[in-house]
C-alpha cells in the first residue's frame, strides 16, 4: 500500500490500528525521512544565509578596506602630532608628500587629524625649509576686504601660537607681510600691522581673562597705539572698530586632540634623572626631569603620565651651587632674586594641583658633565619675556619715521 493510499484510508477514518504491522512501520519510516529532510532543508537554508551574510560581509570589508596609502597617510599623521619632523620626513620618504615646502604647507593648511600645537611648532622652526613652508601656509590663507582682526582670527585658529619668542616673532611677521600685500593701502608698513596685531591679541587678553580685573577701555586701546603707523596715528574710527570687534567676541582657541602634553614630553630639550631638595623639609628625592617648552617638569616615575610638579622658566636664573652649602655634590639651583616665591606649581598628596612655595629649587646631578649640560639647557630655556624686547623693537621702528625727520 502506497503513503497516498495509507493517508486517504486512515482520511476516512481509519486509524493506525486498521493498518497492518507492515503498513504501520511504512508509515513511519516516512514521516521520519520526512522530518528528517525537512530538518535538512532548515540547515542548508541556514547555511545559504550564513554564506550569503559572510559574502556580503567580505564585499562592505573589500568596499571600505582602507588601502595602504590611506594607511599611511594615517601613521604619517599620528608621527607628526608627536614628533612634526619626524612625521614630514615619513610622509616624504612613502611618497605622500612632495619634498617642497608649497605641498607640505598645503597638508598643515588642510590640518585633518593634525594637532594644532604640532603645526605651530613645526612651522616656528627657523630652519630654511620650515620658513619656507611658514611662508607658503600664510599665503594660503586669503585676507583681502577683511579688517585686521577678522584676519587674525582666521589666521590664528589654523594652528596654535608656540611659546617661543622667536617663533612668533617670524609667524607674526609672515602675517604682517601678508595682510600688508592683501590690503594694499591700509598701513604705511608692516611694522605697523605687526604692532596693532599684538595690541590686538593683548587686548583680547586683557578684556576676556578673569583675572584681569583692570579692562581697557577703548580710550586706553587708542592711547596705547598712538604714533605707531610710521610716526602718525591711526585712524580713531578704525581702532574702535577692532576694539568692538574683540569686546563683543573673544578670539577662539582651536581646540587640541588630547595629545599637547605627550607632544611636549616626547621630543624633549633635555631629560634624565635628578635629585630634588624638598622645600619644607629639605629632604631629598629623586625625580624624572623634563626640560621642554620653556617649562621643567618632574616625574616620580618615568612611566608617569602626568608631572608631579611644572616649574615655568620665566624670570628666573639658574647658577652653580658649592658642595659645602648643598651637603651634595653637582648641585645647581633655579632662583628668582631676593625671596620672591617662584611661580610654579605640584600635585600634593592628595592629588590636588596647589601653587609651590619655593623661592629656591635646587637640584644635584649625578657627575659634574650632567650638572654642566642640565645648566646649560636651562639657560637657553629660561624666558626673561624676549617677546617684548621684538615687540619694543617693533614699536621703536614702527614710530620712528617722524621722529628721525625731525
Amino acid at each position: 500500500m502506497t503513503s497516498a493510499m495509507v493517508e486517504h484510508k486512515h482520511g476516512e477514518g481509519f486509524s493506525l490500528e486498521d493498518l497492518t504491522p507492515e503498513e504501520q512501520q511504512l508509515l513511519s519510516s516516512i514521516r521520519e525521512k520526512k522530518r528528517q529532510l525537512l530538518e535538512e532543508i532548515q540547515e542548508l537554508k541556514k547555511e545559504i544565509d550564513d554564506v550569503t551574510t559572510e559574502l556580503e560581509g567580505i564585499d562592505m570589508v573589500e568596499e571600505f578596506k582602507p588601502d595602504p596609502k590611506t594607511k599611511q597617510i594615517s601613521i604619517g599623521k599620528k608621527k607628526f602630532n608627536m614628533d612634526p619632523k619626524k612625521g614630514i620626513e615619513y610622509l616624504i620618504e612613502h611618497s605622500l608628500l612632495q619634498d617642497t615646502a608649497d605641498d607640505v604647507a598645503r597638508f598643515l593648511f588642510q590640518g585633518e587629524g593634525l594637532n594644532k600645537t604640532a603645526i605651530g611648532d613645526y612651522l616656528g622652526e627657523r630652519n630654511e625649509f620650515n620658513v619656507d613652508v611658514l611662508k607658503a601656509f600664510v599665503n594660503l590663507h586669503e585676507f583681502s576686504d577683511m579688517i585686521l582682526v577678522q584676519a587674525l582670527r582666521q589666521f590664528l585658529w589654523s594652528f596654535r601660537l608656540p611659546g617661543e619668542a622667536q617663533k612668533i616673532d617670524r609667524m607674526m611677521e609672515c602675517f604682517a607681510e601678508r595682510y600688508c600685500e592683501m590690503n594694499q593701502g591700509v598701513f604705511t608698513s608692516t611694522d605697523t600691522c605687526y604692532v596693532l596685531s599684538f595690541a590686538i591679541i593683548m587686548l583680547n587678553t586683557s578684556l576676556h581673562n578673569p583675572s584681569v580685573k583692570d579692562k581697557p577701555t577703548a580710550e586706553r586701546f587708542i592711547q596705547m597705539n598712538r604714533g605707531i603707523n610710521d610716526g602718525g596715528d591711526l585712524p580713531e574710527d578704525l581702532l574702535v572698530s577692532l576694539y568692538d570687534n574683540i569686546k563683543k567676541e573673544p578670539f577662539k582657541i582651536p581646540e587640541d586632540d588630547g595629545n599637547d602634553l605627550m607632544h611636549t614630553f616626547f621630543n624633549p630639550v633635555k631629560e634624565g634623572w635628578l635629585w630634588k631638595q624638598g622645600g619644607r623639609y629639605k629632604n631629598w628625592k629623586r625625580r624624572w626631569f623634563i626640560l621642554n617648552d620653556n617649562c621643567l617638569y618632574y616625574f616620580q616615575y618615568t612611566t608617569d603620565k602626568e608631572p608631579k610638579g611644572i616649574i615655568p622658566l620665566e624670570n628666573i636664573q639658574v647658577r652653580e651651587v658649592p658642595q659645602d652649602k648643598a651637603n651634595k655634590p653637582n648641585c645647581f639651583e633655579l632662583y628668582s632674586g631676593g625671596n620672591d616665591i617662584i611661580k610654579a606649581c605640584k600635585v600634593d598628596g592628595d592629588g590636588k594641583v596647589v601653587e609651590g612655595r619655593h623661592t629656591v629649587y635646587r637640584m644635584s646631578a649625578s657627575n659634574t658633565e650632567e650638572k654642566e649640560e642640565w645648566i646649560r639647557c636651562i639657560k637657553m630655556s629660561i624666558n626673561d619675556n624676549p617677546f617684548y624686547d621684538m615687540l619694543a623693537a617693533r614699536r621703536k621702528n614702527a614710530t620712528g619715521t617722524i621722529s628721525s625727520r625731525k
